[in-house]
């Protein structure tokens, strides 16, 4: 067994282990049981030259590790000091520094407060009009609270403890008094580079809402900031029907497509793939940092990356292990994330089904390119071909550019073929045409991305080339919304309720069986591609 196997196997046992506590309450009984089982196998199968065997008993050990880290993140929830005061009727006063960007809606703002002398962070709902910001000490005074499970627009209930619990929040407190104590800020250097970030990101986004209308400039800015937290509802509702939420929100699978994407387009312009990855890789976190270095976006861009590692190498393998990998250490950080955090198992699915699966799609649709082509010698376009051999060269720039469209479909689909079941289990809700909607609109979101941040830069200094850059995004928005008025019918999405997991690991068990089959059947192909 190659050392890469073996890492490999030892990831998934720590993985398995990170599952098994996350859903199980595993005895410590057993527990020791299992560690002693791992280090005699070790022992006694080393001194046997068996190292198959010894490899099992690693595997076996690392299971414990994934375990025992698992049980050490429950259990510092279960003694966090400020959680045993939720749903009492106290009162009680809390000085603290804010820890992150404030999330501002309409009509109220959310602040994380580190609690000062108790190493706790609590989420405090307060007016809109209160002003604070990124490092700021307040004192707010009122009831801490248990977080509470909410339904969905779709029926499906979110378990808003567990989403708050995978970021070191287990309490809340709804529109207490607060109080203003400090505003001068003590740095460390990423909290002056990160308030740095957020003062230019707020000018950008200002910027944006000077030089477009509503909802254009809404929209923009969901897509250059991933932020739809104004976005109005009944548009919400559009962008959940059409399968383009994620185009609004710093989503994992959002940015692991936008990465793609991205690279797709480098290549389209005629860059060398090495060159497009590196640019790639940069611009990803340019974005990631302008939109605040949110946890899930910086995620979701490693994982982005990886996949992109694997379109450079050529190596599936290879980079699902580098994945799997990568994984393990953010578990090892936060193990939490396996079963709260949607956004972790979406970029990681995303980024294997964009790995594994987007081969096998390429690989039917260049067949289909290579048909169409033999099929239609483009006698329409001879007149235009005055040189020699200019059929030819049109033919090839029509492949090239049906090559492009491929990518971007091959992309999208395998992307949503493999967190699907997800998305049905969390979320309750399929969208029947994303697909169509996604292959319409990503390419019109990469320009509006690119344009977006020109326009909020430009219109920082002037604004009248902030209205410059405005027209051709209005135009490209104007489209978009087109999109969306067009496909967000009744009939476009379909509620699914009472989901078992059963069925969601059913679905995973047949795709890895498809994925074995079609990887076995296509390997020539492959290697002669």
């Amino acid at each position: 067994m190659t050392p890469s196997k073996i890492l490999f196997w030892l990831c998934g046992s720590f993985i398995l282990g990170i599952t098994l506590a996350s859903f199980l309450k595993i005895p410590f009984a057993l527990l020791w049981g299992f560690l002693v089982a791992a280090i005699g196998s070790i022992i006694v199968f080393a001194l046997l030259r068996r190292p198959t065997i010894v490899v099992i008993g690693f595997c076996l050990l690392f299971l414990v590790l994934g375990i025992t880290r698992t049980q050490i993140a429950k259990k510092h929830i279960i003694n966090d000091p400020l959680r045993k005061l939720n749903d009492t009727t106290e009162t009680i006063t809390l000085t603290g520094i804010v820890v992150d960007e404030p999330d501002i809606r309409d009509s109220f703002q959310k602040l994380k407060i580190k609690v000062k002398n108790t190493g706790s962070t609590i989420l405090v709902s307060l007016d809109a009009r209160s002003t604070y910001h990124y490092l700021d000490t307040v004192r707010v005074t009122g009831a801490l609270k248990t977080p509470e499970t909410f339904s969905t627009p779709a029926g499906k209930d979110f378990n808003y403890k567990n989403h708050l619990a995978k970021d070191g929040i287990y309490s809340v407190m709804d529109f207490p008094e607060s109080e203003l104590i400090l505003a001068k800020h003590t740095h460390t250097m990423f909290t002056f580079l990160y308030e740095k970030i957020l003062f230019m990101k707020e000018k950008l986004i200002t910027s944006i809402k000077a030089s477009l209308p509503s909802p254009h400039g809404i929209i923009l800015e969901g897509m250059v900031f991933g932020n739809d937290n104004n976005v109005p509802k009944e548009l919400k509702e559009q962008f959940n029907v059409t399968g383009l939420s994620h185009v609004t929100a710093v989503s994992g699978a959002n940015i692991v497509i936008l990465v793609n994407v991205l690279m797709i387009f480098l290549l389209a312009l005629g860059f060398w793939r090495g060159q497009a990855f590196y640019i790639a890789v940069i611009l990803i976190w340019v974005y990631v940092a302008l939109i605040g270095l949110p946890a899930s976006g910086v995620r979701a861009a490693i994982m982005g990356i990886i996949a992109l590692l694997a379109q450079k190498l050529g190596r599936q393998n290879a980079s699902a292990r580098v994945l799997v990998l990568v994984a393990v250490l953010m578990l090892a950080q936060n193990p939490l994330l396996l079963r709260f955090d949607v956004g972790f198992q979406l970029s990681f699915l995303a980024s294997l089904g964009i790995i594994h699966i987007k081969p096998i799609i390429d690989v039917f649709l260049e067949s289909g390119i290579h048909r169409f082509a033999g099929k239609y010698p483009v006698p329409s376009l001879a007149p235009f071909a005055s040189k020699q051999g200019g059929i030819e060269k049109l033919k090839t720039i029509a492949i090239k550019h049906l090559k492009t469209l491929r990518d971007l479909f091959s992309v999208t689909i395998a992307a949503q073929i493999i967190t699907l079941p997800i998305i049905v289990y969390d979320f309750g809700r399929i969208s029947l045409v994303a697909p169509i909607t996604n292959v319409l609109a990503l390419p019109v979101v990469e320009g509006l991305t690119i344009l977006g941040f020109l326009l909020a830069a430009a219109g920082i200094f002037s604004k009248i080339l902030g209205i410059i850059f405005a027209v051709p995004c209005w135009f490209l928005l104007a489209y978009f919304i087109k999109i969306l008025d067009i496909f967000s019918k009744p009939w476009a999405a379909t509620t699914i309720t009472n989901v078992s997991w059963a069925w969601v690991v059913l679905f995973y068990a047949l795709l890895a069986i498809a994925l074995y089959y079609f990887n076995k059947k296509l390997k020539p192909k492959f290697l002669g591609s």
